[in-house]
């Protein structure tokens, strides 16, 4: 045998070594990038989440899922850090394979809103870019593995970013 009898051995040593290696972390890869495509929602809001959005307090923003298993779902964001992942400690919890345990934080630094990838491995994607992190403005989409989510500030904020 020669050693172009064994070029398709490498692929199977290599699952196999994930297999073997696994347990440390199921989350599972979600799909290729085709599936990462960004085809933003517009403003297709309820009437409940428009006046939910309108009654929140200063330095306080919300996240509505807009697809995945919990779509439908708010989140209000009112503390300076909201953890989101798979642990069922998470701030945020989404109990899909598709989170890390630990995936992204949002932290709060005045009136701002930042989203920070925790090094998760199928990434946090704001308006369909991939980031590390990125300052979340109004209306901006986030992707958290099978999730796409909308951050929303609150209105007296909003006010006070445009006129200062």
């Amino acid at each position: 045998m020669n050693e172009n009898d064994h070029r398709g051995a490498g692929a199977d040593d290599i699952r196999r070594g994930a297999d073997a290696h696994g347990g440390v972390d199921s989350t599972q890869t979600f799909g290729h990038d085709s599936d990462l495509s960004f085809i933003p929602f517009g403003s297709d809001l309820t009437e409940t989440e428009i006046e939910a959005i309108g009654a929140l307090p200063a330095r306080a923003a919300l996240l509505l899922v807009r697809s995945g298993p919990t779509a439908g779902a708010r989140y209000l964001l009112d503390t300076d850090v909201t953890t989101i992942g798979r642990h069922p400690e998470a701030d945020i919890f989404f109990d899909d394979v598709t989170v890390s345990r630990r995936h992204s934080e949002i932290t709060r630094t005045g009136g701002f809103f930042e989203l920070v990838d925790q090094r998760s491995l199928n990434g946090s994607y704001v308006n369909g870019e991939r980031v590390d992190r990125a300052v979340l403005d109004d209306g901006a989409e986030v992707r958290i593995g099978k999730f796409r989510l909308n951050f929303f500030v609150s209105p007296v904020d909003r006010g006070a970013v445009a006129g200062g």
